[in-house]
């Protein structure tokens, strides 16, 4: 059953526990990652150097290899095989997120006369955002260019040197010991799952023609801009750009996946209007597998956003643990304390409002620090999907701005509160730095007005041309039939 059509519980002394007892579970659950996160700020407990080592008798050093490339060209390199086979394996990973996991956890959650168009919008999505990756989007995101938008010298994937026999390419800068073909390919599999993940606001009522014109002119228009400028070089939210209007550290994508994914699914669902009605979660076992190929395939997307086989893609990858299994397990906590049992859809929501929620952070924070972001976003995030949406009315169907945007902003927000020098480079609230909170705020807003006004106008520009929304009739017989001949028995 969706969370979304549990009835908000009518509170009385014998049908739910008292708000005196859900307080304590969420105070107690805060006090543990506060004192937990206490216990990891000193650098020197995060770091405990090891005991000298007796004196040895030196040994001859072994001469320095030649440089792998010219560092000032990066042209005509030689790949590092170690970085290169983890991000061969980061690129499976995160392929996988979209197809299967996100179309079965997004699949078992609509009614099973949608079931079909649901799992079929992830696969065209696919295919569709890799085409148009390789005519101009990968080139407009991360090719040198402006400090807002890219250049096209590597539209239809043009110049890429890969001289098999010789061993040797010219990498993308941005990720210089890999060939810049798998630097392409790790790059798409976000700009895919990006897309995919709006549709899990407006499920069950758009059209499959509008859906996929949507999507082209958001990747191109919305996505590829806001990775430019976050990821990009001279990009102007970079954070290793010192002319960068802000410094936003987000490692594998919490503004340009999440709040942006969530944001323009906020903005769909509300120019759509709700569903004629809606129904419980057709299979809540597709649901369960969706969520667990997400958390399998989000250490790929995290640990890979290092683009290497280092350090720093095995913090990234211990801290998605963490804060995952804390989100999961107090979103548990909480929907038990206030409707008496826990879900299944509650606990996969959990999980994947804590995979996102880490996102930004995990090449930056320690474990303290992952699972205070992890309480928070089983808290928040529970509310983003309950309280915040029935507030306002909205029919985010399967909770991508609940959970997308909401995670996506408290990960965005206390990443600039939990930032380890250590560990990414870049300080935090805990360490000093308050700045760094400003500047992850303003990021978020960027992010969040430029989609926000972008979306409304390919959103308008589609239903003025094509219509947006399938008729009643269609809605109530289930898109599966009407739109794709297909029934799921």
């Amino acid at each position: 059953m969706l969370l979304s059509d549990i009835p908000l519980p009518k509170f009385s002394k014998r049908s739910i526990p008292t708000p005196a007892k859900a307080i304590r579970v969420l105070v107690l659950a805060l006090l543990v990652a506060t004192l937990t996160n206490f216990l990891t700020l000193s650098p020197s407990f995060a770091q405990t150097p090891p005991p000298a080592a007796a004196p040895q008798a030196a040994t001859p050093a072994a001469p320095p290899p030649p440089p792998a490339c010219d560092a000032k060209t990066l042209e005509k390199c030689t790949v590092n095989s170690g970085d290169t086979a983890w991000m061969l394996t980061s690129v499976a990973l995160v392929l996988m997120m979209t197809v299967p996991g996100l179309g079965l956890f997004y699949g078992g959650m609509v009614r099973k006369k949608n079931v079909g168009d649901t799992v079929m919008t992830s696969f065209a999505i696919t295919c569709l955002v890799t085409i148009l990756w390789a005519a101009f989007n990968y080139s407009l995101a991360f090719r040198a260019g402006s400090p807002y938008i890219g250049g096209l010298d590597r539209a239809f994937l043009q110049g890429i040197l890969s001289d098999i026999s010789s061993g040797m390419g010219n990498p993308n800068p941005l990720a210089p010991t890999i060939p810049e073909t798998v630097y392409i390919c790790f790059q798409m599999t976000f700009a895919i799952i990006t897309p995919a993940l709006i549709a899990g606001a407006f499920a069950e009522r758009m059209k499959f023609s509008a859906m996929l014109w949507f999507i082209a002119l958001w990747a191109t228009i919305v996505y590829a801009p806001i990775a430019h400028w976050v990821w990009g070089p001279a990009g102007i939210l970079n954070s290793t750009n010192d002319a960068a209007w802000f410094k936003v550290l987000d490692f594998a994508g919490g503004t340009v996946v999440h709040i942006n994914s969530g944001t323009a699914g906020l903005v769909a669902c509300l120019l759509l209007g709700p569903r004629k009605d809606s129904g419980p979660a057709h299979n809540v076992v597709l649901t369960f597998i969706g969520a667990s190929l997400l958390w399998v395939g989000w250490f790929g997307f995290n640990a890979g956003s290092a683009v290497t086989s280092n350090i720093q893609a095995g913090m990234a990858m211990l801290v998605t643990q963490l804060a995952t299994a804390m989100a999961a397990f107090t979103w548990m906590l909480v929907e038990w304390a206030l409707r008496r049992k826990p879900t299944v859809v509650g606990v996969c929501s959990g999980a994947v409002a804590g995979l996102v929620a880490i996102t930004p952070a995990s090449g930056f924070v320690g474990p303290g620090g992952s699972l205070a972001i992890g309480i928070a976003a089983g808290m928040i995030c529970y509310w983003g999907t309950t309280g915040l949406k029935h507030m306002f009315g909205y029919d985010d169907a399967l909770d991508a701005f609940g959970v997308h945007a909401v995670g996506g902003i408290v990960g965005a927000l206390l990443t600039g509160v939990f930032a380890i020098s250590e560990y990414g480079g870049t300080p935090g609230w805990i360490e000093g730095n308050a700045h760094q909170v400003v500047n992850q705020a303003a990021g978020v807003g960027i992010v969040i007005v430029y989609d926000v006004v972008v979306t409304l106008i390919i959103l308008k520009l589609v239903d003025w041309t094509i219509g947006l929304r399938v008729s009643d009739e269609v809605e109530r017989d289930g898109l599966d039939l009407a739109l794709h001949g297909e029934v799921v028995h």
